[in-house]
């Protein structure tokens, strides 16, 4: 008789055990699948106006760090005078305008308010027809005006060098651009940078740090009026 009850008190206690884990393990839960803390947290979106800098390695930012490039530090040109925009840079570094027409679409997807197209100067640099390069930059513009978008042209120029023919009819193209698209213009974008070794990188093609300030001075002048 002993024996019997002490086993029956045996299975007790191993019963309330059982129980009293299960109960535990169950408890870290708020309803059969859904977890105290939550995996999802609320994502944080940017509302503000977007500024798309389109272009080649000199919007890139090749050779200099990150927050040293042009759009970053027209980003905080931009939130040092309390304008509320966002700054994305869309520099592919070795991009000519060719190039620039093919991925035109991931700029249209951003909804930009002002783009600024820095693009050609690897055109010129391989001896590219100036024809050519008006013409992709004339679809690029136009496709940006269609969805909306104000145009800012970053004129360019090239070197001596590549002959006075060549070179005025490149250094024009922007000009001509500007004009027959109602597209406002940079009338260089290198323009107190260009030709100076010291705001000039070893290559002396992309800007140093230094080098980018003044070239965000020279797109503040046009950029800054349409800024609300």
């Amino acid at each position: 008789m002993n024996r019997i009850l002490l086993m029956l008190l045996c299975i007790g206690i191993w019963i309330a055990l059982s129980y009293g884990c299960t109960r535990t393990k169950k408890d870290t839960t708020v309803g059969p699948d859904i977890p105290l803390t939550s995996p999802y947290p609320a994502e944080n979106r940017d509302e503000r106006p977007v500024i798309v800098a389109f272009g080649n390695s000199l919007t890139a930012g090749s050779g200099v760090e990150p927050d040293k490039n042009y759009p970053s530090k027209l980003q905080a040109r931009i939130d040092a005078a309390g304008y509320s925009y966002r700054v994305v840079n869309s520099g592919v570094s070795g991009d000519t305008s060719s190039q620039g027409l093919n991925r035109i679409q991931s700029v249209v997807v951003l909804r930009p308010s002002i783009v600024i197209v820095e693009l050609g100067a690897n055109d010129g640099l391989r001896g590219l027809p100036a024809e050519a390069t008006r013409q992709n930059l004339a679809a690029i513009i136009s496709r940006l005006q269609s969805a909306g978008a104000t145009v800012i042209l970053a004129g360019m120029q090239m070197p001596p060098n590549y002959g006075p023919q060549y070179t005025n009819a490149f250094r024009t193209l922007f000009k001509d651009l500007s004009k027959q698209y109602q597209a406002l213009l940079i009338p260089f974008f290198l323009e107190g940078v260009g030709g100076h070794a010291e705001l000039n990188q070893e290559d002396g093609i992309h800007p140093t740090a230094e080098g980018y300030d003044i070239v965000v001075q020279n797109v503040w002048k046009v950029l800054q009026p349409l800024l609300r």
